[in-house]
């Protein structure tokens, strides 16, 4: 299987232009034909190439601004150094937007040289496949650029030699720990260097450094770590940042949600109910302070509402007797004898050891069990549901011990836990129900394996994750991400203890179980986030129907908890709220068609007027255009200076730190010398248009002069002000033809069937006769709602129903998905295309030319009307 990514992803795009335009004013890059001795954005040192930064601080900060009232984002105070943070919600696509900014800042300004920094090897692992995948996809994209990527060895340190020499674009995948430390190799002199330390390689050369996961290298050590690179500057990018500096772009859980970038979540709680027969103890944490140490366990306990299970904080000699409020199923043995923080266990007095995440009582295993059991079905369901569609569906368990999924008698021989021996017991059982049978039947020992780290005889033990030992753990996982999506490899359901974390994740993951303690918010958050990822086909498209897109949660907690600590967490990190946008699945309802709606004749009167596909085609005058284009660039904004601003301070040092004192702040416009780029490739190239026609546009606007103050910020205002007349004059004198005989087939509605979650905005059908739906009306706002129950109690409307998700209209600024089909009657019979807005709504550009297109879409269908409306009673005005 070969992955496929889209280039035309806006927020994506978005994403990494609030990069690129740190560097407005910067000299543009000239390409390889340059005359002269070295790129503008090139530094020449004794190790070899480096990137050179042209502009002032105050340049830098201008721009900064700029950029973040752009993107709707507070001001920073000040310029906090070069560190500039990217937030990006997990599974939209973080790795590709920074990969691809490097691409735009070389072909922008000519820098070469980059240093990607990771906290951990499985990380470093996923950077490593994004490289290789994304390699083809950009040559494609950035003309064949000459690029270079590695991951450092400590062992081979003379490649960054190479690093330093070569002029082509260089990235180095680099680990915190690899670097952080006087004596790690890389900071120590080598005599295969002349005596040199190998980090001076990458010093000289200026990087920039981009950061992934930086939450993981904020100490004072990794921070310093990485200022000693000696970065031109710092990109941080992460969906879950502790600390913010210069905050770029921000696409945050919500947005990601709104915007159908990431799956649906929907908990599956499986929790036990009046289970209270045996003493429940379970191990939460153990924190060792410098005089005592102390364990957080959960236990049964009498209050005036029952028994409930609370978190207690424990010490050695703790009676849980009394600390239960007296629940006399604790009398007998329950005293902490031992909080053993080395080995992360308690001893109680009755002889039980427990271990963190471990539990007795409370039936632990026959909720386990049951979890395994609701996540196979599940499973198979939506493997049922999407065979035909060509996708594959895995499973992603989270468990305690490795020892429970994988366990070695005397001789070393392979054992399996009871997770392996219950899972292979209850696929087996799932795998031959009649409502599977369509299903790859294949042996239950082959669809499941665990992913775990090992020891030098090969044997898979537990670990944080973050160990040497986990290496090839994170190689095989992440190699093997094609084979994972292939529907005839046999794989499907995962097991993992600590290996799949942040820096792993699929696409095609639907279930999570959480089969242990998910012990922290932030945890939480990163364990959903291993399956939020939008899911591909077989051949490597992304799939984009949010009804397909939905991750099943199956964990061992009520909903309710759930979600509130999940949305405490957003709404502390990001700063918005999450209530109401995580999904009970017993929530979840199917809509249903009503039968025979397809033959129904008033269905039909309408359908077989619309159900053509077409395509389109664009006319203007190109004299027009030029006129108008020229008109818009001369309006355009002013092209400023580049400035620089020379700024003293004095330093003074006092017990609350170091602080600069104000001597003298001055700033100057300078004319600077530039490389003068081609002008008309770069707007032909954003905007299609001949270079004649571009040519007598600049000509007639009067400020083609303006090129030699600021070539960059020229080039960019006048693509802006030239696209915007295009795009409308396009638009204007569009016409839509039918495609031959090509239409959309009936048995689309029945193969994209719906399910959804009641909320005040869906619409219950009442009289079926009037629509195809049978149950309720999937709707996404109150203007929409309101239309449908004014269309269902209207007796002029015979017939209504929402166009479906797959009704689309091509433009040339996207596709269009118009809203509502009816049949109106009042004197004669109206076929209406209609268009719900709120009243006053003010339309976004691309929005109001969309309607535009609409509108001359369906001006070739015989007795259709299109209207935009915000009320039934307006169609008939």
């Amino acid at each position: 299987m070969k992955l496929h990514f889209d280039s035309n992803q806006d927020y994506q795009i978005d994403a990494i232009k609030s990069i690129t335009d740190i560097f407005e004013g910067q000299p543009l890059s000239s390409g390889d034909f340059e005359f002269g001795v070295i790129e503008s954005g090139l530094l020449l040192s004794e190790n070899g190439f480096g990137n050179k930064l042209n502009l002032t601080e105050q340049q830098i900060w201008d721009n900064v601004k700029s950029i973040q009232i752009n993107n709707d984002l507070q001001a920073s105070d000040e310029l906090q150094g070069m560190n500039f943070s990217v937030e990006m919600e997990t599974g939209t696509g973080k790795t590709y937007v920074y990969l691809r900014t490097i691409y735009e800042l070389n072909k922008l300004y000519g820098f070469k040289k980059f240093v990607i920094i990771v906290p951990s090897i499985a990380i470093r692992e996923g950077v490593l496949k994004n490289l290789q995948i994304t390699h083809e996809h950009f040559q494609t994209l950035y003309d064949k650029a000459q690029i270079n990527f590695d991951v450092y060895d400590s062992k081979k340190v003379s490649g960054l030699r190479g690093f330093a020499s070569s002029n082509a674009i260089q990235i180095l995948v680099l680990n915190i720990d690899a670097f952080a430390k006087d004596e790690n190799i890389i900071n120590r002199p080598n005599d295969k260097l002349t005596g040199k330390r190998p980090i001076e390689f990458i010093q000289g050369t200026n990087p920039i450094v981009i950061v992934d996961e930086p939450q993981n290298m904020e100490t004072v050590n990794r921070k310093r770590a990485i200022e000693n690179l000696n970065p031109l500057c710092t990109l941080r990018y992460s969906a879950t940042h502790t600390s913010v500096y210069n905050l770029m772009y921000s696409l945050n859980p919500v947005k990601a949600y709104d915007l159908g970038l990431v799956k649906q979540i929907e908990v599956d709680s499986v929790i036990s109910e009046n289970a209270m027969n045996e003493a429940f103890v379970q191990l939460e944490s153990i924190t060792a302070a410098k005089s005592k140490i102390t364990a957080k366990i959960k236990i049964d306990c009498n209050t005036n509402n029952g028994v409930v299970k609370k978190s207690i904080t424990v010490k050695s000699g703790d009676d849980l007797y009394a600390l239960s409020n007296q629940r006399e199923i604790y009398n007998d043995g329950y005293i902490i004898d031992e909080i053993d923080a080395g080995n992360d266990s308690i001893l109680l007095t009755n002889g039980v050891m427990l271990s963190i995440g471990e539990s007795q009582g409370g039936m632990n295993d026959e909720i386990m069990k049951f979890m395994i059991r609701k996540t196979i079905e599940e499973h198979l369901k939506k493997e049922k549901a999407y065979k035909e569609k060509g996708i594959k569906i895995l499973s992603l368990f989270f468990i305690d011990k490795v020892k429970n999924y994988r366990e070695y008698d005397e001789n070393g021989n392979t054992l399996k836990g009871k997770f392996a021996r219950w899972f292979e017991e209850l696929y087996a059982h799932e795998i031959t129900k009649p409502a599977f049978k369509t299903l790859n039947a294949f042996d239950a020992a082959d669809v499941h394996n665990g992913y775990f780290s090992q020891d030098s005889k090969g044997r898979v033990k537990d670990t944080a994750g973050e160990t040497q030992a986990d290496d090839d753990t994170y190689k095989l996982i992440m190699q093997d991400k094609e084979k994972l999506l292939d529907i005839n490899t046999p794989l499907r359901f995962i097991f993992s203890h600590s290996a799949l974390r942040e820096g792993w994740d699929n696409p095609n993951v639907f279930q999570i179980c959480t089969l242990r303690e998910i012990n922290t918010e932030r945890d939480k958050r990163q364990t959903i986030g291993r399956g939020l990822r939008l899911s591909v086909d077989q051949n490597g498209i992304r799939i984009r129907d949010k009804n397909i897109n939905r991750l099943t949660v199956i964990a061992n907690e009520k909903f309710e908890d759930f979600a509130k600590e999940l949305q405490t967490e957003i709404s502390e990190q990001c700063g918005v709220d999450f209530s109401g946008r995580i999904k009970d699945k017993s929530q979840r309802h199917k809509v249903i068609l009503r039968k025979g709606f397809e033959a129904d004749p008033k269905f039909l009167e309408i359908w077989d007027r619309i159900k053509f596909k077409t395509r389109y085609n664009v006319n203007y005058k190109t004299e027009e255009l030029i006129i108008l284009s020229a008109k818009s660039v001369r309006q355009m904004p002013e092209t400023k200076k580049p400035t620089i601003r020379s700024t003293k301070k004095r330093i003074t040092i006092t017990d609350t730190g170091v602080e600069g004192q104000l001597l003298s702040d001055s700033g100057n416009d300078y004319t600077l010398s530039f490389d003068i780029p081609d002008i008309l490739s770069y707007i032909q190239n954003k905007t299609e248009l001949t270079r004649n026609t571009i040519l007598d546009i600049l000509k007639q606007s009067g400020r083609v002069k303006e090129l030699l103050i600021n070539p960059q910020l020229f080039m960019d205002n006048t693509v802006v002000a030239i696209r915007s007349v295009l795009y409308e004059l396009m638009i204007d004198g569009i016409t839509y033809e039918k495609i031959g005989s090509k239409e959309y087939e009936m048995q689309l509605f029945q193969d994209n069937e719906i399910e959804i979650y009641l909320n005040n905005l869906e619409h219950t059908v009442n009289d079926a006769d009037k629509t195809i739906y049978e149950n309720y009306i999937p709707l996404d706002s109150k203007v929409e709602s309101d239309f449908a129950n004014d269309c269902e109690s209207s007796e002029n409307i015979e017939f209504y129903f929402k166009l479906p998700f797959w009704f689309k209209i091509d433009t040339p600024i996207g596709t269009y998905n118009p809203d509502w089909a009816i049949v109106f009657k009042d004197e004669k019979k109206i076929y209406f295309v209609a268009e719900t807005k709120s009243a006053g709504q003010e339309l976004r550009g691309s929005e109001k030319l969309k309607i535009e297109c609409g509108k001359a879409h369906f001006k070739i269908f015989d007795d259709v009307i299109y209207k935009q409306v915000s009320t039934v009673t307006e169609l008939s005005e």
